[in-house]
């Protein structure tokens, strides 16, 4: 039999307690598929006290953990404690300068440091893995590297925060406004106690970066992410999305072309007979348009133990069969730096809520300012009272550039008319 795969873990929270059940109940069949046994041999964490629920006593125990790869003799260091710098940096940056394979499911160091770490892994010629970080079980990191390694990819996007998808289509079954609906989902354990990073578009805007690099070999450039949540949707944007016959959903989207990279996490109205707008719950959901291979919809649960847990053992197995390649599907020095390209000149439809007071002349004052910025409206709704005292009215737009939608809001934003801040919402017309 072939020397066991050594692995030594740092961090035992949900997903790492779940790493040890999962390889625990399928021990022999990932022996199997992996052509030699996994084995875990070293842990660490914050707390060696805790009551996990599962044995860690056959364990060596690591107190410093950014020594794990050398303190343990592992051949492969997991690092599931989170943070895009701190313990989790430095335990990367020295397992993979000792030629060790590094497996990770950390999203915002992959985003933050990810094309670094990555030279060092080229330089040792060991495996940097993280199929767990972006959409946790789902093997979208694999089916951009390898499946559709073939194609050239021009669009990537979708739903890529379960929490946010989780509020988004509560609200829409219930008829709830966002802040009810949010505080439900933190007493059901669905959103931290500070969801900041969740419900303002940060998770989604790491793993959007890191698809965009995988998909156009581009450099990760977390930083040019066009970035907005969900906070400021209210019931009444759902009600209306839905008359017009869309959804509204978080999406991140990523394209590349002569103009530069385009990265944006937007709320957005997508059409019903869109397959995103049937992603429901918790459920992330990513799409891939390849020039050969059309459209690619990986679907599945996005985070939770089991999901992300599965992801993680997946890496261990391709480090076990020695499959790993490079971490980004090509070397760092072929990697791209294509430049920011300007969201102001893409051209689409918007939606666009306005709460004004109900006076004469309201209505006129919206539409001049839409015509001298060069916006065309293609319906206009108004209809009930907002929680600000003012009607609420909403409108979608012909498609135009964006840029001309920014200064129409720019030349109502300084009106005594308007009674709370507009919300604008790109349509998914793709």
């Amino acid at each position: 039999m072939a020397e066991p795969l050594k692995v030594a873990l740092a961090g035992l929270g949900t997903v790492g307690s779940g790493v040890i059940r999962l390889i625990d109940a399928n021990r022999e069949l990932i022996q199997r598929r992996a052509g030699r046994p996994i084995e875990i041999v070293a842990v660490s964490a914050r707390d060696r006290s805790k009551d996990r629920g599962v044995d860690i006593s056959r364990f060596q125990w690591v107190d410093d953990m950014t020594t794990l790869a050398e303190a343990s003799g592992a051949d492969v260091v997991v690092e599931l404690i989170g943070g895009s710098d701190g313990p989790a940096l430095a335990l990367a940056r020295r397992t993979l300068a000792a030629g060790k394979a590094f497996v990770t499911a950390n999203k915002a160091m992959i985003a933050h440091h990810g094309v670094a770490l990555a030279e060092i892994a080229d330089g040792k010629d060991v495996a940097l893995k993280f199929e767990a970080a972006v959409a946790g079980g789902i093997p979208v990191i694999k089916g951009l590297r390898e499946g559709a390694a073939a194609n050239e990819i021009t669009r990537v996007y979708g739903i890529l925060n379960g929490t946010c998808n989780y509020i988004l289509t509560t609200m829409e079954k219930d008829g709830r406004d966002f802040s009810e609906v949010l505080a439900e989902a933190q007493a059901l354990g669905y959103a931290e106690a500070d969801p900041s990073f969740d419900i303002d578009g940060v998770d989604a805007a790491h793993k959007l970066s890191i698809l965009a690099s995988l998909a156009f070999g581009s450099t990760l450039d977390f930083d040019g992410v066009d970035t907005a949540g969900i906070r400021h949707v209210i019931a009444a944007d759902i009600f209306e999305a839905e008359q017009l016959g869309f959804k509204v959903r978080l999406v991140g989207v990523a394209e590349a072309n002569g103009h530069g990279l385009f990265q944006r996490v937007h709320p957005c109205l997508v059409p019903v007979s869109h397959p995103l707008a049937h992603v429901a719950g918790s459920l992330n959901a990513v799409v891939a348009e390849g020039n050969f291979v059309g459209r690619l919809l990986f679907q599945g649960a996005g985070a939770g133990d089991g999901p992300t847990a599965s992801a993680v053992v997946a890496d261990l197995i391709d480090v076990a069969r020695g499959e790993y390649g490079t971490a980004f599907a090509m070397p760092v020095s072929a990697m791209s730096e294509p430049g920011r390209a300007d969201a102001g000149e893409r051209v689409g439809r918007s939606y666009i809520r306005l709460s004004v007071q109900d006076r004469p002349g309201v209505l006129a004052e919206i539409a001049t300012a839409m015509r001298d910025a060069g916006v065309s409206i293609e319906s206009f709704i108004q209809r009930g009272v907002s929680s600000d005292s003012g009607v609420i009215i909403a409108l979608v737009t012909h498609q135009c550039a964006e840029r001309c939608v920014v200064d129409a809001l720019e030349r109502l934003s300084g009106s005594a008319s308007l009674t709370g801040q507009p919300m604008l919402m790109h349509i998914l017309d793709f």
